[in-house]
């Protein structure tokens, strides 16, 4: 695939992805992956140059239809690349060091605006965030920035700042949110693995509706500085790709605290947890969500595709049985720490006229519920942790549908209002917001197709600091199932 210097530049290493004309090419051949990546440039058998500007001109030929970046860095990736060869040659290695990576639009990379799904004019940012350092500090090259929707509330990603970003596995479909952008870019094959953030399943949805492994970690695993407890300490950041090896890798390459962090969980080795055993594990099936006022259950293709995961389980050697999680009323505890990180977010936006106006409705609700009533909120934690928390008393594991419906199509969510958005969002994904309010870990894993050939996902679920079971169990049913083997006709 060519890699030809992009059409469109807004500054020497700052630019918005070309709109190239929509004509057929050849499909080029799987990108390696991140680990395979990092192998071939050690080895010698490839170079940095050659992965990025492949990267890139993957993320140009698919632009049209996919749409999966706001911003790239051709010029300062593919110096970048240049001299992380000249690094290789002289010897020097490091675990990422010249590999192409992708990270969301809520994180701040030095140079770049970090406009988070909205529209407008926003000056770059300063400097990395903690995140990004730590990238570079490994060695990987940042290619460009992946959509969001506005502020990462929804699950779908889509507005008028940035259009609509597609499935590859079907282009009329979203791939999630709000990390759509870089679900949709590493199913695609355009970079070997991205960052995303979850704030309320956007992580592990979006992985899950294009059959990525997703892993959500503990709250303070990898640093949202320069946020110190982002979206009310619900949202965290987190690897989306193809295979659990290549996720624990970006996990590890990426985890650590910055000096002013609030949360600062011991250290795991998630790579090495990709390739230990998980024993035989006690595992609890939840079909039925936390309240949510809408009903949902799955649809009969995500319960079959779970169902079908609980099997492989089982036969796996693990004890699988159906339990019911006491969730509570824990929706009371969610909405505003959302809402209230939504208004926080949204008011630091130079021109709030420019916002939809659901996330202007966000802002009324959550300016509300600040204070005394989301101070209530958060201290219902750890009363949450020990209800919630005695189901591993019994199991190790809980096992639900990542979600309650397969992919939407594009366009679902237009002209909704503010509630009837949330209304829909919440049946569609009733399942994974509560280990957000809880902080503990969760992996996204691919359960497989509906008849139309739409992915969907399951997660596996655990207590605190529990990261390395749930990714050692992740590794051993992806080494039966061979999900990686299935790839997007994109």
């Amino acid at each position: 695939m060519s890699s030809a210097e992009p059409t469109e530049q807004t500054g020497p290493a700052v630019r918005e992805p070309g709109r190239a004309p929509r004509t057929a090419a050849p499909a080029a051949p799987p990108q390696p992956g991140l680990a395979e990546s990092a192998r071939g440039l050690a080895d010698a058998t490839t170079t940095s140059t050659a992965l990025v500007a492949d990267a890139l001109a993957r993320i140009e030929a698919t632009q049209p239809t996919l749409n999966a970046f706001r911003h790239l860095r051709t010029e300062a990736a593919l110096a970048e690349a240049a001299e992380a060869d000249r690094r290789l040659a002289a010897g020097e290695r490091l675990p990422l060091l010249g590999v192409p990576v992708a990270v969301k639009d809520d994180t701040d990379v030095a140079g770049l605006p970090t406009h988070f799904g909205c529209d407008g004019e926003l000056p770059p940012a300063e400097s990395d965030s903690e995140a990004v350092r730590r990238l570079r500090a490994a060695g990987a090259v940042v290619v460009g920035k992946t959509n969001s929707c506005e502020l990462g509330q929804w699950p779908f990603t889509e507005g008028p700042a940035f259009g609509a970003t597609r499935n590859p596995w079907n282009t009329a479909h979203t791939p999630g949110g709000s990390s759509g952008g870089s679900a949709a870019a590493v199913a695609a094959g355009l970079v070997p693995a991205a960052l995303g953030s979850d704030g309320a399943g956007s992580v592990r949805i979006p992985a899950a509706w294009t059959h990525l492994v997703g892993i959500k970690p503990q709250r303070g695993r990898i640093s949202v500085h320069p946020h110190s407890d982002a979206f009310q300490g619900l949202t965290v950041n987190g690897p989306l790709a193809r295979t659990v090896a290549d996720a624990a890798l970006l996990l590890d390459a990426v985890a650590g605290a910055h000096p002013e962090d609030f949360h600062r969980p011991p250290a795991v080795r998630a790579a090495d947890a990709a390739r230990r055993d998980p024993g035989r594990l006690r595992i609890a099936l939840a079909w039925r969500p936390p309240l949510t006022l809408t009903g949902a259950g799955p649809d009969p293709e995500v319960r079959r595709a779970v169902a079908a995961l609980a099997e492989t389980l089982g036969r796996l050697g693990h004890h699988v049985e159906e339990a019911r999680p006491r969730y509570g009323l824990i929706g009371l505890a969610f909405v505003p720490r959302a809402t209230v990180g939504i208004a926080e977010f949204a008011a630091r936006h130079p021109e709030p006229a420019l916002l939809d106006p659901r996330t202007r409705s966000a802002l009324r609700t959550g300016t509300r519920l600040g204070g005394r009533v989301v101070r209530a909120a958060r201290a219902r934690e750890v009363r949450q942790h020990r209800r919630i928390g005695a189901l591993f008393d019994s199991y190790d594991v809980l096992l639900t549908p990542t979600t309650a419906a397969p992919p939407p199509r594009i366009g679902t969510f237009d002209r909704l209002g503010a509630w009837r958005t949330d209304v829909t969002m919440a049946a569609a994904c009733p399942y994974a917001w509560p280990w957000n309010v809880l902080g503990w870990p969760g992996v996204n894993v691919p359960a497989g197709f509906t008849r139309s050939g739409l992915p969907v996902g399951a997660q596996l679920l655990g207590p605190s600091r529990s990261e390395e079971r749930l990714i050692a169990l992740a590794a051993q049913l992806e080494d039966d199932l061979r999900w990686y083997e299935h790839r997007p006709p994109v």
